[in-house]
């Protein structure tokens, strides 16, 4: 029972997780990248996995020791899994941590830039401006602003989450 315990991941690790593995879903949604045109490339799921992340981050901010413990745990998750994926693509292990830092960059980039869009809100066009920027970088923008609408709901939807559901690591997404 002792040893159990002590085993036992921390309730916010078990949580971030799972908030992970329903951010890898959502940021599967073929929708996404047919109905939104975001680009189904290395860097467009990259945009579209970030995105997603960073909605929960957003939601999760600001609620409490648990709240950020479990917002920590889906951070390093998702850190753990960039490393992965680079590995998986068959980047040397020279090369992953430069490569992890250029992507750790462009992540607090895009929080900076999500954060200061988000504070625009309820106007769109920083919001706009930046999926531009970012999610159709290489693609045709001309669905940009369906995408906006998508975020925006998304991001209204997670406010409405209890958060003890959030902390348990059970979040719904809307549907795209």
């Amino acid at each position: 029972m002792l040893l159990d315990r002590l085993f036992r991941p921390r309730p916010a690790l078990t949580a971030g997780r799972a908030l992970y593995a329903a951010v890898v879903d959502q940021s599967r949604t073929p929708a996404l990248y047919e109905v939104y045109a975001a680009p189904d490339t290395v860097e467009g799921r990259f945009e579209i996995y970030t995105l997603h992340v960073f909605l929960l981050l957003d939601r999760l901010k600001r609620q409490g020791p648990q709240a950020s413990d479990t917002a920590q745990a889906l951070f390093d998750t998702y850190v753990s899994s960039l490393d992965d994926a680079l590995r998986e693509m068959g980047v040397g292990d020279l090369s992953v941590g430069k490569k992890m830092r250029k992507l750790g960059e462009a992540f607090y980039g895009r929080v900076k830039s999500y954060e200061t869009a988000f504070e625009s809100l309820p106007g769109t066009d920083v919001l706009n401006a930046l999926l531009v920027r970012t999610v159709y970088a290489e693609a045709d923008a001309g669905t940009a602003p369906q995408l906006v609408d998508y975020v925006v709901a998304q991001r209204a939807a997670l406010a409405e989450q209890p958060l003890d559901r959030l902390l348990a690591g059970d979040v719904a997404w809307r549907a795209a």
